[in-house]
């Protein structure tokens, strides 16, 4: 079974392992923010992934040598839910990153624990693996991630701006924040920082494709327009070239009218070009124009 291109974009940035406490460290922080719930009676990680949730256990082994309470099979298929219950666990995950149990009524993002370049990199890739998807560049350009704590939006928003110089959008859902990229180069550089240029190249392919396939749908259709302007123009002219015969008229053509005349009876699908090199001497295309313009002219007036 074929995966989404959300999942395939996370599995590519799950190939990045952190070398550094400190970068797992903020990875964790960055999930724990923007995943399900997580506070002083417990955390709750529920992921679809199965390369996250491979990742997960790792990562928490190596920030804080410490394990899930609940983990699912390996084998397990659907979604994949990771608990801690013990509120001893919770409080070392609070406290690690500034948090007071007892004390704290809305999380938020400790910058202290976001001081290198690539902690920041790093939170910002584990929030898109908690909280974040990608939609299928076939099927157009959005990037979000969502978080339940406003503050932490809010933050995030400040963060991301800081990183890759350029700001997400922002939208309310359901209770939740979510901040939100619309436009390709923006997907893919976001895609690319956080370790999946794969995924980023994906999406510049498939805009350089509609690009092209956008192009291609606009020259033929102005070629069509072009083609159905030549066929009504000659349908003008050969019905002005009866109406001149009709009226006895058409003999009587000077001689570069009637040489037109000709050309065009006998040439009735021939384009302007085409006729003005039937001309002896061969004229060009505005001069063979105003002569057909003239025949017709004549027919109104006769």
């Amino acid at each position: 079974m074929a995966i989404s291109f959300s999942a395939g974009a996370k599995a590519e940035v799950c190939r990045f392992a952190p070398t550094k406490v400190c970068c797992a460290t903020a990875e964790c922080f960055g999930i724990l923010l923007f995943c399900n719930s997580f506070g002083a009676d417990g955390v709750r990680i529920i992921t679809e992934s199965r390369d996250f949730a491979q990742r997960l256990p790792k990562l928490f082994k190596k920030a804080f040598s410490m394990d899930f309470d609940i983990r699912p099979q390996e084998d397990s298929a659907g979604k994949q839910v990771f608990l801690i219950t013990d509120l001893e666990k919770c409080r070392v995950l609070m406290e690690a990153y500034g948090f007071h149990p007892e004390e704290t009524l809305s999380l938020h993002i400790n910058l202290q624990s976001l001081e290198e370049d690539c902690c920041k990199v790093a939170f910002l890739r584990g929030a898109f693996l908690a909280g974040g998807s990608v939609t299928d560049p076939e099927k157009g350009y959005h990037l979000e991630l969502t978080t339940s704590h406003p503050s932490v939006a809010r933050e995030a928003y400040t963060l991301i701006q800081e990183v890759m110089g350029f700001a997400p959008k922002q939208a309310n859902r359901a209770g939740g924040r979510v901040l939100y990229f619309k436009q390709s180069e923006q997907i893919s550089d976001f895609l690319t920082c956080l370790g999946a240029p794969i995924s980023a190249m994906g999406i510049m392919e498939a805009r350089l494709e509609k690009e092209l396939n956008n192009e291609v749908n606009r020259r033929c259709n102005c070629d069509e327009a072009n083609t159905s302007k030549v066929v009504e123009a000659a349908q003008e002219q050969l019905s002005a070239i009866r109406v001149l015969r009709e009226r006895g008229i058409y003999e009587k053509l000077p001689a570069k009218l009637l040489e037109a005349a000709k050309a065009r009876e006998e040439n009735p699908e021939s384009s302007l070009t085409e006729l003005a090199l039937l001309m002896q001497p061969p004229i060009t295309k505005p001069a063979m124009n105003h002569r057909l313009k003239k025949l017709v002219q004549m027919a109104q007036e006769a």
